[in-house]
């Protein structure tokens, strides 16, 4: 009987593709930066469900998981941030509400690629 190291094995995702996470921490855009461009041209809403992170692609889709609560929430990669040591996304006013966050302003999340930027 063969023992199938290598190619049996389940390696992690690569950065940026499908199932690809991260576990850090989540805090939300200020109501002051409503209506300021973004890294993706567009102007900030904080009624829409969107996303910054340092460096996975923009266009980036993830689920971000509340770990405290398990909720979890999609959304886009449309900037960059935040800039804060041990944060690994910032997320619009209305995904932090649904992960029920807005009183802490920062929670752990676990943050995975559930669709890759177009072109990628």
């Amino acid at each position: 009987m063969a023992v199938c190291l290598s190619s049996c094995a389940n390696s992690a995702p690569a950065f940026g593709e499908r199932g690809y996470t991260e576990e850090g921490k989540a805090s939300y855009y200020a109501r002051k930066f409503q209506g300021r461009d973004m890294a993706n041209g567009q102007p900030y809403r904080r009624g829409k469900m969107t996303a910054a992170h340092r460096t996975l692609p923009l266009g980036t889709r993830v689920k971000v998981t509340n770990v405290k609560t398990n909720k979890s929430v999609k959304v886009k990669i449309t900037d960059r941030g935040p800039f804060i040591k041990g944060r690994i996304v910032d997320l619009s006013e209305k995904a932090a509400r649904r992960l029920d966050f807005i009183k802490a302003g920062v929670v752990p999340v676990e943050l995975k690629v559930i669709q890759p930027a177009k072109g990628k």
